[in-house]
């Protein structure tokens, strides 16, 4: 029996390179100060469903929402062995909190069919681990957290080890469910070479629209409109064009998204400075090492 897999995946910001540009002063993530990296644990749950895939049969589609930028690791996915992609970026997004977030990536769900839901346990941005499980709610269906493994797919069962923190629990469910998947899962495989030459001028709607704009900059709004629709053409038929959904496609209640609906708020941002203290330089020679370790045990900073 062959299943049908979505998987949510998330474009964040590199955090072990944080600079202190790295926050608006509004709250919001400044994304354009740091580089851009594809969210470690939904790496994770690519790769369980391509596993699914591999196994019994099935599609893999991945699904992000962000800035146009975001639609790189839906390549990257693509490369990994994904089958399609969609991008949902539309302005009105902004500001979505986890709970304007769910809502958006379930209505695109519910546009696709699905046996299993997959996505990382949390974002390394903002480390709620929120969206997955506020995800299956608005779904209405079964969500098993924390799967360190897939122990049984069987007719429309599943059965998945999941880390309780203090041990492990087996759980059992009836398809459709949603996982979020942990990083000791499984190792992520790297992207497969003949997928990349492939995939690698894949491209959605609105990268098509920018390059257009780039390559003809006197060109008129109607001639760049005609280009970048031959041109997106010519890729649906080459199986390259990743598909872009913005809210009205979703059909989605505005009130639900962006900052409208985010009941979340920053109450206060606060910087953080480490000033150096005064500072004493240690010559490398046993003399240096002797007078330093006196010093040590005259401040009482060791016995």
């Amino acid at each position: 029996m062959a299943y049908n897999c979505v998987v949510l995946v998330k474009q964040v910001p590199d955090t072990k390179r944080i600079t202190g540009e790295a926050m608006n002063d509004d709250g919001t993530v400044n994304r354009s100060a740091l580089p851009a990296i594809f969210n470690p644990e939904d790496l994770n749950a690519l790769e369980l469903a391509l596993d699914v895939k591999d196994k019994y049969g099935g599609k893999v589609t991945v699904i992000t929402m962000g800035l146009p930028a975001a639609a790189q690791i839906l390549r990257e996915a693509l490369y990994r062995g994904a089958d399609n992609a969609v991008l949902i970026t539309d302005p009105r997004c902004a500001a979505s909190d986890t709970l304007a977030t769910s809502y958006i990536l379930s209505c695109a769900v519910k546009k696709l069919e699905h046996d299993i839901v997959l996505c990382g346990r949390q974002a390394i941005d903002g480390d709620t681990a929120q969206v997955g499980p506020q995800l299956a709610e608005k779904l209405t269906i079964t969500q098993i957290t924390y799967v360190e493994k897939l122990i049984d797919l069987k007719d429309s069962t599943i059965t998945a080890q999941r880390n309780i923190g203090n041990g492990w629990q087996k759980v059992r469910a009836r398809l459709p469910v949603l996982l979020t998947v942990t990083a000791d899962a499984n190792e992520p495989r790297v992207a497969a070479a003949r997928k990349m030459m492939k995939y690698k001028n894949a491209l959605t709607p609105v990268e098509v629209t920018q390059m257009v704009k780039a390559q003809n900059p006197d060109a008129s709004e109607e001639e760049l409109k005609h280009l970048a629709g031959q041109i997106c053409s010519d890729l649906d038929k080459k199986g390259l064009l990743i598909k872009q959904w913005d809210l009205d496609s979703l059909e989605a209640d505005l009130t639900w998204c962006g900052r409208s609906g985010s009941p979340t708020k920053v109450h206060r941002i606060q910087s953080v400075v480490f000033a150096t203290k005064e500072t004493k330089t240690i010559e490398p020679t046993d003399t240096g090492l002797a007078d330093m370790l006196h010093e040590l045990i005259e401040d009482k900073i060791i016995a």
